[in-house]
């Protein structure tokens, strides 16, 4: 950095708040891992406008920017490995809002995860990201990481509690992502965001979801003979349709070592231990326990210990979380290896990596995120100088990613690429998806400044092969795989012929283009019920999948109103059901895609894993952008098990104000709910004008528990004749209500804002809602009106009325099915998002012709 430059930035921020001091730069030249590299100033801005102003003068002067959090990352993500200036967020460290109501928060990227979830357990919420850093650990840092931990299993990691951010662009622009209300009408660049290791933006605040925090908690430690028994009975726990809140999983050695820095009682004599946690309502935990116990014995578990009091329990997870520090007791440094394969594979992943380590003759232990596959292998490094034992380290981590790779894993679960494993990406990623990625930073920073050779690997490919030598397709093309579609799509580039991707959620009318259907991209190509996942063509209906499923007491956690909806044309519309209180959105749900560009290539994003940091979260770019980027011809799905119990309180009323009242304030008892819903259709044993229908679902004791607290507080609010159902969800209201809609030649508007402005919306719409027919999704913070097709100025008028206060919520409002009487007389979308220019970038690096769904979304 030039002497000019130094005096700018200093002049810039004020001297407190930049140092150039080197004894004082020592600190950030590494961050928990193995990397190094000198920074050559570290900024501390204190607001989003010090950011801006920060990234407007690296692009003057051209220099890098690295941002960090707390520096707990192990790949070295925060290392200004080329110099450059550290920009520290610890300074913006604030809540800036808690929504208790809403079940959310903002804060800014310096906030603590530890502070963060003691503030939402003080409110009876819950934030389950918990890395093993948690203590240190910072949101921003989580959240640029993609943060895992060991409640993942059951809640999932770090991007499927962001819905929202404010980012600063290299070139010092800011800009607004998504927001508190969900699915909004824009690419989901949140979930490129997150996850992406400071390479594509700087993060200045961060809107978050939270769920009630589980009343009773238990956890039981298992011993076992050897780590094959282990895993299957892990597995054997999931079959048997038990969803544990976490379970952890410790070799001998590992559990040693802890043991001997920490004494809190591990068997020493056994071969693998597995920490197993049930939680949900007091009620449940007791019938918990004692069949995972039944279970885990039944499986060859050697000894049971139940932790008998909330100390003891902190204690055991304290010591399970200092596993690093342990380490530090027999050598200076470690390497810890985060690999991720599907969890029935546990076992003989471990005994190739044993033999890759006995290999390379050196010493470490197993720590297992055994729930979700996530795998971690604790090298020591005996001699940090050691260029041999480097060397071998090296050779051993390239090996075991090798061997994720080959098990249709990741190279890293959550500790991401960094500088550490980006020589690793061309093992698990080919040409044209690492050129894919590629796109995606030169959208967002196409000098290259933020964060510069992490993910990457130093030698990318210049060029890859697209599928180009297909035959022009007539005006119906149907492909039957991937890369039939990826040629054919080539072909109509080059012709300069447009395609219309035929689906029941959205759909284009013109003789001009050419017609792509999905009607032979059908099947499941892969089930695998013990890691609970399936892969089909994206041409497969939800209604035959889910009926296939229910052979084997599964099921897909999505639903649609379309009656012939499939699973491509879901994804790509982002179609989302009341019961993603429970079970989460679309995008939470899939986990990869395979997807064929408008240039010809075909990419595999994501892998059939919930812990997968290798790179940028491709998937989520597809999911909600209408066809317009790329046909989705694959798709991998988690699998849920059916509860055990699933049961609908309904509460009849004549008062649409008192309705949405009464389920505001359900919402802090959503712990087993699966929809919270208000509506006017027609609900089984209601005859009055309004319905609301509360869904719980899961052990039979939590929901037994759950809906009698529900009854209580309606009671207690003057409702009476309160209708029990054990056959209805409210999921299956909102389906049937909008189907019936769609077959009454209705329109449907769908209106998001953010859950806590969920009644203060409704109630400025009751009129219109009480006309036509309609549906309150309480716990997600939609409305779905449905006025007659014919009524084309009355939808107008309506659509605009739900615009004009959605926004000043925070919030949007679309036309979410459009028919014909509509086309052309409303604007569909509304607003424009504040990042369209960036998804246009996007749209043209991945459709450069612009020939996929032209105008059929936002861009």
């Amino acid at each position: 950095m030039k002497p000019n430059a130094q005096k700018s930035l200093e002049k810039l921020l004020g001297k407190d708040q930049v140092t150039t001091r080197p004894v004082e730069l020592i600190t950030y030249e590494t961050d928990a891992g193995i990397d190094r590299g000198k920074p050559e100033a570290v900024a501390f801005p204190q607001s989003p406008d010090d950011v801006v102003r920060l990234a407007r003068w690296a692009s003057e002067h051209n220099v890098a920017l690295i941002g960090r959090g707390a520096g707990t990352g192990l790949s070295g993500g925060a290392v200004a490995e080329h110099g450059g200036v550290i920009v520290a967020f610890a300074r913006m460290n604030r809540v800036t809002e808690f929504d208790l109501i809403g079940r959310s928060a903002v804060v800014e990227p310096g906030t603590l995860n530890l502070g963060l979830d003691a503030l939402a357990k003080q409110n009876g919420l819950y934030f389950p990201p918990d890395p093993a850093s948690q203590r240190a650990s910072s949101i921003g840092g989580n959240v640029a990481e993609n943060a895992g931990g060991p409640h993942c299993f059951k809640y999932g990691v770090t991007t499927n509690y962001v819905t929202g951010m404010n980012i600063v662009l290299a070139d010092g622009r800011a800009i607004r992502l998504g927001g508190r209300a969900l699915d909004y009408p824009e690419y989901d660049l949140v979930g490129l965001l997150v996850g992406s290791e400071g390479t594509l933006a700087l993060i200045t605040s961060i809107d978050l979801r939270m769920i009630p925090n589980p009343p009773g908690i238990k956890t039981m430690m298992a011993t076992f003979d050897s780590v094959p028994q282990a895993g299957d009975a892990v597995s054997a726990l999931i079959a048997a349709g038990l969803v544990p809140a976490t379970m952890e999983m410790m070799d001998r050695k590992i559990a040693g070592i802890i043991e001997e820095a920490m004494h809190v009682g591990l068997s020493l004599d056994v071969a693998a231990t597995i920490i197993v946690e049930a939680d949900g309502y007091p009620a449940s935990l007791d019938a918990q326990i004692e069949e995972m116990a039944d279970l885990l014995q039944a499986k060859g578990a050697r000894s049971l210990r139940i932790a008998q009091s909330n100390e003891e329990r902190d204690r055991l997870w304290y010591a399970r979380k200092s596993a690093a520090g342990a380490m530090a007791r027999l050598a200076p440094e470690h390497y810890t290896v985060d690999i991720t394969v599907p969890r029935s594979q546990l076992a003989d992943t471990l005994r190739e990596v044993d033999a890759v380590v006995n290999k390379h003759a050196l010493t470490t232990g197993y720590l297992l995120h055994a729930g979700d596959g996530n795998f971690h292998p604790m090298i020591l490094v005996m001699n940090p100088h050691d260029q041999n034992e480097k060397d071998r380290i090296a050779n051993a981590g390239r090996e075991i990613a090798q061997i994720g790779v080959s098990r249709n894993g990741s190279i890293t679960g959550e500790h991401g690429v960094g500088i550490e494993k980006r020589e690793f990406m061309p093992i698990m990623h080919n040409d044209a998806e690492l050129l894919a990625m590629w796109d995606v930073k030169q959208v967002f920073d196409p000098r290259g400044l933020l964060n510069p050779g992490k993910i990457f690997p130093t030698q990318m490919p210049q060029s890859f092969s697209p599928h180009r030598d297909g035959a022009l397709p007539g005006d119906v093309f149907t492909p039957a795989s991937s890369e039939e579609a990826a040629r054919g799509i080539a072909a109509l580039a080059d012709a300069g012929r447009k395609i219309a991707i035929q689906n029941s959620e959205f759909r284009i009318q013109n003789s001009e283009f050419t017609t792509l259907s999905t009607s032979n991209l059908t099947g499941v190509k892969e089930f695998a019920p013990d890691d609970q996942y399936i892969i089909v063509g994206a041409g497969t209906r939800l209604d035959e999948l889910q009926t296939m499923l229910a052979r084997d007491k599964k099921f897909i956690p999505l639903a649609s109103p379309y009656r012939d909806a499939t699973m491509g044309g879901i994804v790509a519309a982002n179609i989302n059901a009341p019961l993603r209180v429970r079970y989460g959105s679309v995008r939470d749900v899939v986990l990869a895609l395979t997807v064929a560009l408008g240039d010809g290539r075909v990419i595999r994003a994501g892998r059939p894993v919930v812990k997968n940091v290798a790179g940028y979260d491709l998937a989520k770019a597809f999911i909600g952008s209408f066809g317009t980027l790329g046909l989705i011809t694959e798709v991998t799905l988690k699998v849920a098990s059916h509860p055990r119990a699933r049961r609908t309180l309904v509460a009849p009323m004549d008062d649409f104000s008192r309705g949405v009242a009464w389920g505001v304030q359900l919402l802090p008892r959503a712990l087993s709910a699966s929809s919270v819903v208000l509506t006017n259709a027609r609900v089984e044993g209601v005859t009055s004008r309004f319905a609301l229908a509360y869904t719980a679902e899961g052990l039979r004791e939590d929901v037994d528990a759950e809906l009698e607290q529900v009854r209580e507080t309606l009671r207690a609010n003057g409702a009476t004749a309160l209708i029990e159902n054990a056959s209805l969800s409210g999921t299956d209201i909102w389906a049937s209500a909008l189907a019936n809609a769609l077959g009454e030649s209705r329109g449907v508007i769908r209106a998001g804002v953010p859950a806590k402005a969920i009644a203060e919306f409704a109630r400025t719409h009751s009129s219109a809602l009480e006309r036509d027919a309609f549906v309150v999704d309480i716990a997600s913070g939609m409305v779905y009106a449905a006025p007659p097709a014919r009524e084309i100025e009355n939808a107008r008028t309506q659509l605009t009325a739900f615009r004009q206060s959605a926004h000043a919520l925070d919030g949007y409002a679309i036309a979410m099915s459009v028919p014909d009487e509509w086309r052309g007389a409303l604007d569909v979308w509304g607003e424009s998002p504040a990042s369209l220019d960036v998804m246009r970038a996007l749209k043209a690096r991945w459709d450069p012709r612009g020939i996929l769904n032209p105008d059929v979304f936002v861009v």
